[in-house]
């Protein structure tokens, strides 16, 4: 399956209009079914040394960076859409594009749910670069490209009652997801400086988390 990059329904759609509503609610119950947000729970707060920050690409409506907060993660969020009503004071929030983004260098933790996939291989080969001068542990989890997780989006979808803009975001980010050591090549990150383990699971999670060698 070659990776392919195509334009998603909820990126178009006005934040508050009813469509969008729908499908970001979608997209909360289809984070609890793949447990994506307890994996990056697991996995993040332990790595972090002492006064790091973290940051997560793409934070939606915030809740990943909230429920690292409360794990014990420092963490701020970037979007390209401004913060919700409710954001605490006491987390930055940056409204911007993250190929715009200028603060890295305060991040040596960055995490990203789902946002990698929506990057053409240019736009991945300049964060990469970024991120290989300034972080030190990268987590992403992103759609695995590949039939089995195809299949199982098209039954889920239909049984779940996913709306129609789920049900095609769904599947064209299947399509442009990842497979193997894909995100590490498209991020350029070599093996002498970057230790990179990938790990999927059954529902079609891909799940990569790199470390900066001493």
């Amino acid at each position: 399956m070659e990776r392919i990059l195509t334009p998603e329904l909820l990126d178009s759609l006005p934040p508050a209009s009813p469509e969008a509503a729908r499908s970001r609610r979608d997209l909360v119950r289809l984070n609890r079914i793949m447990r994506n947000h307890r994996w990056f729970a697991r996995t993040a707060p332990p790595l972090a040394r002492t006064g790091e920050r973290a940051l997560e690409l793409g934070a939606g409506d915030g809740t990943l960076t909230l429920s690292l907060r409360a794990a014990g993660l420092t963490t701020d969020a970037l979007d390209r859409f401004p913060a919700p009503a409710s954001w605490p004071a006491t987390a930055r929030w940056y409204a911007t594009d993250l190929l715009e983004f200028v603060n890295w260098a305060e991040y040596p933790i960055v995490i990203g749910n789902l946002i990698l996939h929506h990057l053409d291989a240019s736009a991945l080969s300049t964060l990469g670069a970024q991120l290989d001068q300034t972080a030190r542990v990268l987590v992403f989890n992103e759609p695995l490209r590949h039939p089995r997780a195809r299949l199982l989006w098209a039954l889920g979808a239909h049984l779940g009652g996913a709306s129609p803009v789920t049900r095609h975001d769904g599947r064209v980010s299947i399509q442009a997801g990842f497979r193997a050591d894909e995100l590490a090549r498209a991020l350029g990150l070599s093996s002498a400086r970057w230790g990179c383990r990938v790990s999927t699971t059954f529902l079609g999670a891909y799940r990569f988390l790199a470390i900066r060698r001493p």
